[in-house]
């Protein structure tokens, strides 16, 4: 399942995503990713959940982003939960289509059973109707 926590910048999506992670580490079994544009959130964290700074990783475009999680999920098959913050600038989705991104995550999410948690600086009226319903938080 992909779920949606969505806003502005500088509303609060990052202590959202933050708070959900660090509470879900508790209640799950399998293992957290989450995916960042840097490691600046690395002390709030919790030492079980996997942090990866994607900018590192020479991602250029939302195929390679795609890519880059699949091979994320290939090597963990305990994985269960994957965040990603900042989506729209990790996944570099500037001009792309947003819609088809998360349609490819939602196939891999059912495929491999592994639930997708989404903050995007966008407010809910500008999302694609496709998506209003994946949103978990709105600010």
């Amino acid at each position: 399942m992909v779920q949606l926590i969505v806003g502005k910048k500088g509303k609060g999506k990052t202590k959202q995503l933050l708070d959900r992670v660090n509470s879900q580490i508790k209640e799950i079994s399998g293992n957290i990713v989450y995916l960042d544009k840097s490691t600046k959130h690395m002390y709030e964290l919790n030492n079980k959940v996997r942090l990866v700074d994607v900018s590192q990783c020479m991602v250029e475009n939302s195929g390679e982003f795609l890519g880059f999680v699949s091979g994320i999920i290939s090597q963990d098959h305990d994985l269960q939960q994957m965040y990603f913050d900042s989506f729209l600038k990790i996944a570099c989705l500037k001009d792309e289509d947003l819609v088809a991104t998360i349609e490819k995550l939602e196939k891999l999410s059912k495929n491999f059973e592994v639930d997708f948690i989404l903050s995007i600086s966008l407010d809910e009226e500008e999302l694609p109707a496709d998506l209003k319903d994946k949103v978990i938080v709105s600010l």
